[in-house]
């Protein structure tokens, strides 16, 4: 593990997580490279940031359950040669049903240097506590269509007051929201904002 990072699960005791692309469970349809155990790495400045997102979401009846963190380099470049191969259609209406795969990096559903791989950014969710189903949002992880944008049409009004909710929970805990994807949150203040890492998930 570099320093300045940490799991998870280690520094926010009670966080739910489902790495998916540690699973085949991911718009590839296979786990990633990289991803070598499922469990959520990030720095400890987000780690921080978020189990104080955790106490507040707890305190009005919410938990919060996370999707991925740091995401390693390799993990992108396998990203960019899955889309280059000939579409197979098993993940494309879940994931992309509007658009080709070969599309994903120029439309901004994936980049090249990917933000989680500096280590502060994050893709999560909302669930009731009371039942610890997820919420609904009108769309599920990695949905990449314009469905997934904040402010989307088609949601909804118990979909977008869900949407606003994680919103307004994150930002105040000081995150910035990714305009095409409801669940993509970087922290502000984020520790390394050049550096794009590329050690393994252990």
């Amino acid at each position: 593990m570099k320093a300045g990072f940490g799991y998870l699960d280690e520094l926010v005791p009670g966080i739910r997580w489902d790495a998916k692309y540690a699973t085949g469970d991911n718009f590839t349809g296979a786990p990633v490279d990289g991803y070598l155990t499922n469990r959520i790495v990030g720095t400890t400045a987000l780690c921080t940031a978020l189990g104080r997102a955790h106490e507040q979401a707890a305190s009005r009846g919410y938990g919060l359950l996370v999707w991925d963190g740091y995401r390693p380099q390799r993990a992108v470049d396998c990203f960019k040669r899955w889309s280059e191969q000939p579409e197979d259609g098993r993940t494309k209406q879940r994931h992309y049903p509007r658009i080709d795969r070969s599309e994903l990096f120029a439309r901004g559903y994936v980049a090249a240097r990917s933000n989680h791989s500096r280590g502060s950014t994050v893709d999560l969710t909302l669930y009731a506590l009371a039942t610890g189903e997820p919420v609904r949002m009108g769309g599920g992880h990695d949905l990449m269509d314009p469905r997934s944008h904040h402010g989307a049409r088609g949601t909804t009004p118990a979909e977008a007051a869900n949407r606003e909710r994680l919103c307004s929970l994150m930002e105040s805990c000081g995150f910035a929201r990714y305009a095409c994807e409801w669940w993509h949150y970087t922290l502000k203040s984020e520790p390394y904002t050049d550096v794009y890492f590329d050690f393994p998930i252990t």
